[in-house]
């Protein structure tokens, strides 16, 4: 999970500055910037969408190693791009290595702790947050030293390179926990089923569209240095990471859909406040207290629909990883267009009507 967080988050740290390095003078437009985001998240879909059903058939390890090579190579790649469009290519196949692990990593966890997936599955992507500081902190720093985002990316390319070897002798589970596995096309005829993928959509949404743009936004729009920026969204990674890590702990004792719906409330909130705040430092407070709120959103979901479809195997996850990376796709455009005719303060509160349709979307599955 580390490894997959680097590709999704070493891009929103250098926005600015990959904006004046392949932009010119004028730099690169809010959209084009915006785009960097969705073609990296183009490749998570799709690389999450071809392993899925190939998994259930080969089992996860040869996609565990072919993710880490693709990120290893991607890393290597983008740190040498020599334009805006090798720089796109670059990031299609660092997504493409990201959805690979994305898309078996979970079913794995799930597989092996069939009795507890709530707590588990929260646990294992806050190990994404934890990446995503790792990810930020090296990026930040290697900014602030005056050293460009190249040496950040072959600073953090140990990762994925070692983790091939380290996963060499591994053995992992089957993808479903029960002997005869849901197809498909049976999963998405089930009313339930449309209604969590559309629901986790929308929590990848809540997530990820704030966290693309945070940098930018705190530099840009609520004027504050670049590098209190890249810190920003460290302290948004370190506080999802101890959101998944307190709803680990506390999901067994507690109504999964209750907590999600909470989430979704209180991440409104603070939306509104981080975008329409008059004082900068408060806005910027609520954009990071966002990160806790809508921390648990996207494992939970995974959770309860796997509780409820244990037999749905690697392709049922990868149906539902998709449609959440595809929230992550739309959403930092769309915040970006809205930037480019308004301003990144309604770009970001765009952005809050992913958590309140997920909260009616959470009430409506919870009284199914």
């Amino acid at each position: 999970m580390i490894s997959l967080s680097i590709g999704l988050n070493l891009l929103p740290v250098f926005l600015i500055t990959l904006s004046t390095t392949f932009g010119g003078v004028a730099g690169l437009s809010q959209e084009q910037l915006g785009r960097l985001g969705a073609i990296s998240f183009a490749g998570v879909v799709l690389g999450i969408l071809i392993t899925g059903p190939l998994a259930d058939r080969w089992g996860a390890k040869p996609f565990v190693q072919l993710g880490n090579a693709l990120i290893g190579l991607s890393l290597t790649a983008m740190a040498f791009a020599p334009s805006y469009p090798s720089l796109c290519l670059a990031l299609f196949f660092l997504g493409l290595g990201g959805g690979v692990l994305d898309m078996v990593l979970s079913p794995v966890v799930s597989a092996l702790n069939p009795t507890r997936r709530t707590p588990a599955l929260n646990m294992l992507h806050s190990f994404y947050c934890v990446g995503a500081a790792l990810t930020i902190l090296a990026g930040t720093l290697t900014l602030h030293a005056g050293f460009g985002w190249h040496t950040a990316c072959l600073i953090l390319l140990p990762l994925p390179v070692g983790l091939l070897f380290a996963f060499g002798p591994q053995h992992f589970p089957a993808m479903a926990t029960t002997g005869v596995r849901t197809q498909a096309r049976t999963l998405l005829s089930r009313g339930w089923f449309l209604g969590a993928l559309a629901a986790i959509a929308l929590g990848g949404a809540t997530e990820l569209g704030l966290a693309q743009w945070l940098p930018a936004y705190a530099e840009t729009a609520l004027g504050f240095p670049a590098w209190v920026g890249g810190s920003a969204l460290l302290l948004f990674s370190l506080a999802m990471a101890a959101g998944r890590m307190v709803i680990g702990a506390v999901s067994m004792k507690l109504d999964s859909f209750q907590i999600m719906a909470w989430s979704c409330g209180l991440s409104v909130l603070l939306f509104m406040v981080g975008s329409f705040s008059p004082l900068p430092s408060v806005a910027l407070a609520a954009c990071i207290a966002a990160g806790f709120t809508g921390s648990c959103l996207w494992p939970t979901m995974l959770a309860i629909t796997a509780d409820r479809f244990p037999a749905g195997g690697a392709s049922m996850f990868g149906l539902l990883a998709a449609f959440g990376n595809a929230g992550g796709i739309c959403m930092p455009w769309i915040v970006g267009w809205v930037a480019d005719h308004h301003n990144l303060h309604w770009g970001i509160a765009v952005s809050a009507i992913a958590p309140a349709g997920m909260m009616f979307l959470i009430l409506a599955l919870r009284r199914r």
